[in-house]
């Protein structure tokens, strides 16, 4: 496995009296693309959330346990939350582009941290729309409401408005799940090309997407962290029960 890039030591993750997540230890490898599968409700999600902290904003949430990011503990009482989330880029399962045009969407993260010259900016929207394969599509629309493209090219705008920050990691939950085929098969190429520069940790619910993109994986159930490994092992040589009968589709 490459070096870790995330480290999570004895996750726990409460709303209120619900124990959420329960002890949850492992390492990410960096630069790859981490699969977080297992059912409906099994804390995939608050999983990912608790990786920016953003599951922090839920009412009654707590958190004990150490996530230790480039070696540094993002729940530390030092930690700065707003670089922490600037790091991790999250790309949610419904589009949410800004109310604004396609070209602030991009150059929304620059401007707010500082950069107003136009012809940085400039770049930047190229680059990154480039990047997540909207340019040819949008070039000559940039100024028009980002709410006219479709659901497909909405969600990779918001891919690009997160690209746009330089952050180290994208955390994606559930990415494909409101796209069409075609839409879903478009970020998903984004995302093996993207791995080359970015670690990703993806929620997925659809297991031929998790084996297509995945080269590691973690299965969870019923809040704890049942196993994880190369995503080759782990869906075609699980060890625990739980795993099996996910994979074999027993349980979904």
């Amino acid at each position: 496995m490459n070096q870790p890039h995330i480290r999570v030591e004895n996750l726990n993750v409460y709303y209120g009296s619900d124990h959420s997540l329960r002890d949850v230890s492992i390492e990410l490898p960096g630069r790859q693309i981490i699969a977080v599968i297992g059912p409906s409700g099994c804390g995939k999600t608050t999983f990912l959330k608790s990786l920016n902290r953003m599951v922090e904003l839920a009412e009654g949430a707590r958190v004990t346990g150490r996530v230790l990011v480039d070696g540094e503990d993002i729940y530390s009482p030092t930690a700065e939350v707003t670089a922490i989330r600037k790091k991790m880029g999250l790309l949610s399962q419904t589009p949410r582009p800004l109310p604004m045009s396609i070209y602030e969407n991009v150059a929304y993260g620059p401007r707010i941290h500082g950069l107003n010259d136009r012809r940085k900016l400039d770049e930047i929207v190229e680059f990154r729309l480039r990047q997540v394969g909207l340019w040819e599509e949008v070039k000559d629309r940039l100024g028009q409401p980002a709410s006219r493209i479709s659901i497909g090219q909405q969600q990779r705008l918001c891919l690009a408005r997160g690209l746009a920050v330089e952050p180290e990691i994208i955390l994606a939950d559930e990415p494909t799940s409101a796209l069409d085929p075609m839409s879903s098969r478009r970020i998903e190429e984004c995302f093996l090309e993207l791995k080359k520069d970015y670690t990703i940790v993806i929620v997925t619910h659809i297991l031929r997407q998790a084996r297509r993109l995945a080269d590691y994986a973690a299965f969870f159930y019923c809040g704890r962290l049942v196993e994880h490994g190369p995503a080759a092992r782990m869906f075609e040589n699980p060890t625990q029960r739980e795993t099996i009968e996910y994979v074999k589709g027993i349980i979904s």
